[in-house]
């Protein structure tokens, strides 16, 4: 199976040949050492495909310029492209510590989870400003783990979002999303409903609502279910935050269309 590479969509939508450089193309050129004839994919990270096959390096311009960094020269054998999936997964993943959160992030985007939304929920340790480096670090792990499982859409990740009054968090979007989705879960152990029982829709968003390792308050809890969510366990045992939102994600997926 190819390998897949992110490149700018001006270079993947159009053209004969694409110059992979910069850190994706150390990374083909360097680390995974590809060699003129091999197969490579390269998207945009929003569903568009260029299958490609290497020519040669990179390091030498048509400018005749050198290109330190190193980087690989693809020619163009075909382009497609791939639909969003339906229905399309959301995950409202409150904040863990350390690196938990970039794991959580990781695992998802493995799965299939199409949207992460970062929460500062009350419980959440952590606490992020709009502009946190944490979420650049979310954000450039859904890249790095969208190649790994080769999926032609990155998933989003949002701005931090709130259930607080704060101007700077305050996320009106948040209730909305829940309210409009096909099916919202707010996983709590001690919900008599369990995941298995629950009917998924074939189509629509899908949302899941994740709480921090102190768990989700009861406010917070009465406003999710209010907005329409559904509380859920997923089962005997009870996992870390930064893994429910995964192992939910997969139960969900394993009874859609995505994963049959």
């Amino acid at each position: 199976m190819a390998p897949l590479f992110f490149a700018e969509l001006g270079s993947v939508a159009a053209g004969d040949v694409i110059v992979l450089s910069g850190a994706e193309g150390r990374h083909a050129s360097v680390v995974r050492r590809l060699r003129p004839g091999e197969r490579v994919d390269v998207g945009d990270g929003a569903g568009l495909i260029a299958e490609c096959v290497v020519t040669g390096s990179a390091s030498a311009s048509a400018r005749g310029r050198v290109d330190r960094d190193g980087g690989l020269e693809l020619a163009v054998k075909a382009r497609r492209r791939v639909p969003r999936p339906e229905p399309a997964i959301t995950v409202v993943q409150a904040i863990p510590k350390g690196d938990r959160g970039e794991l959580a992030v990781e695992e998802m985007t493995e799965v299939g989870v199409d949207r992460i939304v970062p929460w500062a929920a009350e419980r959440s340790v952590p606490v992020w400003q709009p502009d946190a480096k944490g979420l650049a670090k979310w954000r450039a792990t859904a890249r790095e783990a969208a190649k790994q499982s080769r999926r032609a859409w990155i998933p989003e990740v949002t701005a931090v979002a709130s259930l607080a009054q704060q101007a700077s968090l305050a996320s009106p979007a948040l209730l909305a999303s829940v309210s409009a989705a096909a099916l919202a879960i707010v996983l709590d152990p001690a919900a008599a409903q369990p995941l298995a029982a629950v009917d998924v829709p074939r189509s629509g968003d899908l949302v899941v609502v994740v709480g921090p390792e102190g768990g989700i308050t009861e406010e917070e809890s009465a406003r999710f279910l209010a907005a329409g969510a559904v509380a859920c366990r997923l089962g005997p045992t009870v996992l870390r935050a930064s893994t429910a939102g995964a192992v939910t994600a997969a139960i969900l997926l394993s009874r859609t269309p995505r994963w049959s």
